[in-house]
C-alpha cells in the first residue's frame, strides 16, 4: 500500500507502507489511525492501494529535506553516512518517529548514539558544526537532551584549553575583553574561543549561559561578561545574522545577562569610556528598563572622565544623537549625593557646553530639549557661559524660522553675568537675538558682571576725572550700539532687495532695539555720575573699582 505524506509547508511524499512502517513506531500508529478513518469512510476512488486522504505532519524536526534522509535510510535497509553535520538533524528524526531497537535491529537512534559516544574527544571545530546545525530543529534537540549534551562537551573543550574561571571575576585570568574599544588598560585581548562561538545562534549561546549556571542577573564571572559584549558586538555588525529575519529582541536575555555583569565587576574592570561602548552595544538588544538604568548610574557617576565623542550616541527617530541620554547622565551625576567636587562639576560643565555646540545644529532638536542638556547642571559649574551663547547663536542660525518668543526662550539659559566683555559685545550686534537678551547682558556689564572682563583699580583724585571715564563708558556703549544698528540695518537693506516688507520689519526692530539700548546707556550713565559726586565728598584721595569698559 502507498502512503501519501505531506511535510508543511508544500511538500508531499509517496512512500511503500511496509518500508517506511519497518524502523518507525510512530508511523506504525498514524497507519492504524489512518485505516480506521478510512473504514468510516464508505469508497475510495483510489481503491485499496491508495488514500486520496494524505497524512499530514506539520512539525517534522528539518522540515523536508530531514524527511527525505529518513526516507532514504528506510529504503536503503536502515544505511546512511552520518557526519558532524547532519547527526544532531538525524538524532532528532528518529526520536520523532520513534526509531528504536523495539521496532527494528540496528535501528537509527541507536546509529546515532553511537556516533556521539565519542562527542568529548571531538575535536573543537566538529562541536561548533554540530551545535550550528541544531538551530532550525532546536526545541527537538532541546527536548530530546541531545543539546544538553553538546553544551557539556564545547564547555569541557574550552575549560581544557585555557586557564579561565567561568564563575569567578578573576582579574588574573586569560580572557579578555572582547575588544580594545572597551577602553580599559585593565583587560587584555579576547580568548581564543570568542570567535568561533560567536558562530552560533542566538537559542544556542542562552543554552552554554544557562548551563553554566550565570544566566541574567546571576551572572558573576568577567570572561562570560566579555565574551556576551564580543557576541553581541558581532551580532551587531553581522548583516548576515539580521538578514535572516532574526528580531533583536531575541538577544535581550544576553543583553541584560551582559550589563549585569558589567554592574558586578562594576569600574575596577571597565573605565567611563569602556561603560560608553557597553552601552553602545547592548542598547539596540531590547535592554530592560532595569539593566539600562544600572548601565546608565554607573556612566553618570563617572561623567566628569567622558569626553565629547563619548557622548555623541546616534538618536532615535528623527534626531542625530541621544540628547535624552545625555540628559539622564548629567541628572544622575548632579544627583550623587554630593559625591562630585567642584572641580569634576565644572569638568562636566566644559563637556556640556561643547555638546551644545555639537547638537545645537540639528534640524530635528527641540528648544526643550537644547534648555533639558544647558539648564540640567547648576550655576556653579560654569565660570563662564560663553560656550552656551556660542551654541545658542548657532542653534539660532540654524533654525531661522524661530518666533521672537521661542528666540528669548532659548536665551534663558544663559546667565549674563558670567559672559565675557567680547562675548556680550557680540551678543548686543546679533541681529539674532532678542532685544530684550542684550539690553539684560549690557545691564550686568554696567554693574560690574563679566567672567572674564578686565578690573582695573584706577587712582582718582577728584571727581572730574571719574566724570570723565564715565563719558568714556557712555561713548562706547554709544559705538557698539551704533555698530550694532548699522550691521543690522545693512542686514535688513540687504534682504530687502528681495522683499520690501521684510525689510520693514528687520528696520522696525533696529529701531526698537537703539531706543531700547540708549535707554539702558542713559541709566548707567546717570548712576554712575551718582557714584563719581558721592565718592568725591565722602573720600576724594580713595581707590576704587573702575567699571569695565566694552572695548
Amino acid at each position: 500500500m502507498t502512503l501519501q505524506i505531506h511535510i508543511a509547508p508544500h511538500h508531499t511524499f509517496f512512500l511503500n507502507e511496509k518500508i517506511i512502517s519497518a524502523y518507525s513506531s510512530r508511523f506504525r500508529r498514524i497507519i492504524k489511525q489512518h485505516r480506521r478513518a478510512r473504514r468510516r469512510i464508505t469508497t475510495s476512488s483510489y481503491g485499496d492501494d491508495f488514500s486520496n486522504s494524505p497524512i499530514e505532519i506539520d512539525d517534522f524536526p528539518g522540515g523536508w529535506s530531514a524527511f527525505e534522509l529518513i526516507s532514504r535510510f528506510c529504503y536503503n535497509h536502515a544505511r546512511i553516512e552520518i557526519t558532524v553535520s547532519n547527526v544532531a538533524l538525524l538524532h532528532c528524526c528518529g526520536v520523532f518517529l520513534g526509531m528504536t531497537e523495539d521496532v527494528a535491529a540496528g535501528n537509527l537512534i541507536r546509529q546515532t548514539e553511537n556516533f556521539l559516544d565519542g562527542i568529548f574527544y571531538w575535536p573543537w571545530s566538529d562541536l561548533i558544526l554540530c551545535l550550528q546545525s541544531c538551530d532550525s530543529f532546536f526545541a527537538f534537540a532541546d527536548s530530546s537532551g541531545l543539546l544538553q549534551k553538546l553544551v557539556c562537551a564545547l564547555l569541557a573543550k574550552i575549560a581544557q584549553n585555557s586557564n579561565a574561571s567561568f564563575v569567578t571575576p578573576s582579574s588574573s585570568s586569560s580572557s579578555s575583553s572582547p575588544d580594545n574599544a572597551s577602553g580599559s588598560s585593565r583587560v587584555s585581548t579576547k580568548s581564543w574561543w570568542f570567535d568561533d562561538m560567536s558562530l552560533l545562534p542566538v537559542q544556542i549561546i542562552e543554552k552554554v549561559v544557562q548551563g553554566m549556571g550565570s544566566y541574567g542577573s546571576s551572572n558573576n564571572s568577567l570572561i562570560l561578561t566579555k565574551f556576551l559584549l564580543h557576541y553581541l558586538k558581532t551580532a551587531a555588525q553581522n548583516t548576515v545574522g539580521y538578514g535572516s529575519g532574526r528580531p533583536r529582541g531575541e538577544y535581550s536575555g544576553l543583553a541584560d545577562t551582559a550589563v549585569h555583569g558589567v554592574v558586578m565587576v562594576g569600574k575596577s574592570m571597565f573605565s567611563c569610556r569602556g561603560l560608553f561602548w557597553v552601552l553602545r552595544v547592548v542598547s539596540g538588544f531590547g535592554l530592560s528598563r532595569d539593566c539600562r538604568n544600572g548601565l546608565e548610574r554607573m556612566i553618570g557617576g563617572m561623567l566628569d572622565q567622558a569626553k565629547l565623542d563619548d557622548l555623541l550616541i546616534s538618536g532615535h527617530h528623527k534626531c542625530t544623537y541621544d540628547v535624552n541620554l545625555v540628559i539622564r547622565l548629567i541628572r544622575v551625576f548632579v544627583n550623587s549625593d554630593g559625591a562630585y567636587s567642584i572641580h569634576k562639576l565644572k569638568k562636566v560643565g566644559k563637556l556640556v557646553d561643547k555638546y551644545l555646540g555639537e547638537i545645537s545644529p540639528d534640524q530635528n532638536l527641540k528648544i526643550s530639549k537644547f534648555l533639558g542638556v544647558a539648564e540640567s547642571l547648576p550655576d556653579c559649574a560654569r565660570d563662564c557661559f560663553d560656550g552656551v551663547y556660542r551654541a545658542i547663536d548657532i542653534y539660532l542660525e540654524s533654525h531661522p524660522n524661530l518666533s521672537m518668543e521661542e528666540r528669548s526662550r532659548l536665551c534663558r539659559c544663559l546667565n549674563h553675568e558670567k559672559l565675557s566683555l567680547e562675548t556680550c559685545k557680540a551678543l548686543a550686534k546679533n541681529p539674532r537675538v532678542p532685544p530684550r537678551t542684550a539690553v539684560e547682558a549690557l545691564k550686568c556689564q554696567a554693574r560690574g558682571g563679566g567672567c572674564s572682563g578686565e578690573e582695573e583699580a584706577l587712582t582718582t583724585a577728584t571727581g572730574e576725572e571719574d566724570d570723565q571715564s564715565s563719558s568714556g563708558y557712555y561713548s562706547e556703549c554709544q559705538r557698539v550700539l551704533s555698530s550694532s544698528s548699522f550691521e543690522s540695518e545693512g542686514c535688513s537693506s540687504s534682504t530687502g532687495q528681495d522683499n520690501n516688507q521684510e525689510m520693514k520689519l528687520n528696520l522696525q526692530r533696529m529701531q526698537w532695539r537703539v531706543v531700547e539700548l540708549e535707554k539702558v546707556c542713559r541709566e548707567m550713565k546717570s548712576n554712575m555720575s551718582s557714584l563719581v559726586r558721592q565718592s568725591a565728598i565722602t573720600s576724594p584721595p580713595t581707590y576704587h573699582r573702575a567699571l569695565p569698559r566694552l572695548c
